[in-house]
């Protein structure tokens, strides 16, 4: 019996706000059995404002607060992420059908890890500006000044993850933030806001909102936002950086991708192999940076083929807190039947050549996972640059094998796509590894692995995959605005005007 979730309502000032003029409510759903855990309370216009207002009013002492007294804050909030981190996977996992192996060994995890990357960066001095002397007379200092307040808006496939990844940096620098999670995996932000505000966290550094996109219109709309931070897909992308632009301000956008994974000719067939079913099935394929193309000499067509056919054996769904399990459900109904209209196209009209999988249950569910969000892992082999299933994201577990006979002829075809986020090689030659992986227009980019993001490690899209970068040290640059001062050490002022 799964316990149910107490409702969520807007968290402003410090603590949840129930709304009497909330507008109205949505559940959250268990995507393994399709029940429902959770009921949230969209939140209204005024509860909106409410709590945008409670950031403004914590702005002025927060970003005043000595970097190394902020980082003391945030550094309590990583030891409680790390003391709770069975308690808040098994929520990321009700949440997003995501299995428990998974969300106890990565969602929190590398969440924590990256506010304590950016806590110790601030403390150590990561907020300094620079100082020269322009001329003897003369020196130059800058200084980084927080932006104010901040929307972060979320994305479903990895909840606290991507929060964190936000709220990190922001607040290291000084800002506040208003957090709008998705309305598909909402559960953890009522979660994280209390654990800041039990870490120390003054009242309305950090709060949160619920709905769907027009909750996040107005927020993005809204006068007193400084910078929209926003993970999601292409299409909405565009329309929260659009609409921020007009109301000039900053944005980081990370979108999706359609990544290509080249097996190079000398590659080993099996590390290929595992690296392509890494690359297309961890989370159950819900990945942005899924390495959906997987470009393989076509020597290797029938050895790689039945190294895939191999392992994909161990691609184990099931009781989502099986410590066995380690393939999902898709996060919800739309996006099941987003993924399951894809694998038809595949097969009905681009007419691929199905090497596993469908759209069939994977086999051996339990009884009480039937009306779930299941699909079986698929693979489509000889596909072609203009099939749909090749060039269009669909954010599942969907691989798609495409053959080539030169290394270039692979490059060109790599980035002959708008989109740019991630891309990767295999291959025993480390030189002519690096050689190919300069030549693709990506901005996240690995070498015999695939998926490793660490806090340390600024990422970001390139073309229409997005703006910015997230994490390392340019991560923080992206929540401070620069000031150059000019001080003129003479004691005078220069004469442009003279009497005649």
């Amino acid at each position: 019996m799964v316990r149910r979730e107490q409702d969520r309502h807007t968290f402003y000032a410090g603590k949840p706000q129930p709304s009497a003029d909330s507008p109205g409510t949505f559940k959250t759903i268990n995507p393994s059995t399709a029940e429902p855990v959770c009921t949230i309370h969209t939140s209204s216009p005024r509860a909106i404002d409410a709590a945008v207002q409670s950031a403004q009013s914590a702005f002025p002492s927060w970003s005043a607060t000595p970097p190394v007294e902020r980082a003391r804050v945030l550094q309590r909030a990583v030891a409680l992420l790390r003391q709770r981190n069975d308690e808040l996977a098994r929520v990321e996992t009700l949440d997003t059908g995501k299995p428990f192996s998974e969300t106890s060994a990565v969602d929190i995890v590398t969440g924590a890890d990256v506010l304590e990357y950016f806590a110790n960066l601030v403390a150590g001095g990561g907020l300094n500006g620079e100082a020269f002397r322009l001329r003897p007379s003369a020196m130059v200092y800058t200084t980084k000044e927080p932006l104010g307040v901040c929307a972060g808006i979320g994305a479903w496939n990895y909840p606290i993850q991507i929060a964190l990844w936000k709220s990190a940096p922001c607040l290291a620098a000084g800002n506040c933030m208003v957090y709008k999670p998705s309305e598909y995996t909402p559960m953890h932000a009522q979660y994280l806001a209390s654990i800041y505000r039990e870490a120390g966290l003054p009242e309305g550094v950090f709060n949160v909102v619920y709905g769907a996109g027009e909750v996040g219109g107005q927020l993005t709309a809204h006068p007193a936002i400084a910078k929209v931070s926003f993970t999601g897909q292409v299409s909405t992308g565009k329309k929260v950086a659009g609409a921020a632009a007009g109301g000039m301000k900053y944005v980081t956008m990370e979108l999706g991708g359609k990544s290509p994974v080249i097996v190079l000719p000398d590659a080993d067939v099996d590390q290929a192999a595992d690296g392509a079913l890494l690359a297309n099935f961890y989370s159950t394929g819900q990945v942005c940076t899924n390495g959906t193309r997987v470009f393989v000499p076509r020597h290797m067509k029938q050895n790689f083929e039945k190294a895939v056919l191999s392992k994909i054996q161990h691609v184990r769904a099931g009781d989502l807190f099986d410590a066995a399990t380690n393939f999902g459900p898709l996060s919800s109904k739309p996006h099941y039947d987003k993924v399951v209209s894809y694998v038809r196209r595949g097969i009905e009209q681009d007419k691929a050549t199905l090497l596993c999988g469908g759209v069939s249950q994977p086999s051996g569910l339990p009884s009480g996972l039937k009306n779930g969000y299941w699909i079986e892992p698929t693979v489509f082999t000889d596909c072609t640059d203009d099939m749909t299933i090749v060039k269009e994201e669909i954010f599942g577990p969907v691989m798609s094998i495409l053959y080539y006979d030169a290394v270039d002829e692979a490059v060109r075809r790599a980035n002959a796509t708008e989109l740019g986020l991630a891309a990767g090689v295999f291959g025993k030659d480390i030189n002519e590894c690096h050689r190919v992986i300069s030549q693709l227009e990506a901005g996240i980019t690995w070498i015999n692995t695939w998926g490793e993001s660490p806090a340390e490690m600024a990422v970001g899209g390139w073309k229409s995959s997005g703006v910015g970068v997230e994490n390392g040290r340019r991560g923080l640059e992206a929540w401070v605005r620069n000031k150059s001062t000019l001080v003129e050490m003479g004691g005078e002022v220069p004469t442009v005007f003279s009497k005649l």
